[in-house]
């Protein structure tokens, strides 16, 4: 049995990281769904991506430019996204590869 002291030591507090944070980002990654709660504690979803172990919060902006390029390039397996700005002047831009 483990002692409350001992989990706490080891305790690492759960994150969730950007897409922006993955150098390569696959097309065949599986997309699955969370909730959140703000600082309201209102409730909110979001999309992420599970890589090694890791989440990746896969902003809809994300989604809609990737739709946009597949449109033209069905084939596409790997991109890239890159942000600019912070909190509501986040933008990103998926750059195929």
């Amino acid at each position: 049995m483990v002692t409350l002291g001992e989990e706490a030591k080891q305790y690492v507090q759960p994150t969730t990281k950007n897409i922006t944070d993955l150098k390569v980002v696959s097309t065949s990654f599986p997309l699955e769904d969370r909730e959140g709660k703000d600082k309201e504690g209102q409730v909110f979803k979001y999309k992420v991506v599970v890589v090694e172990g890791e989440e990746y919060r896969v902003p809809n902006s994300v989604i809609g430019n990737l739709h946009a390029i597949l449109e033209k390039k069905p084939d596409l397996k790997e991109f890239s996204v890159s942000k600019t700005g912070t909190n509501l002047d986040t933008r990103y831009t998926v750059i195929p590869l």
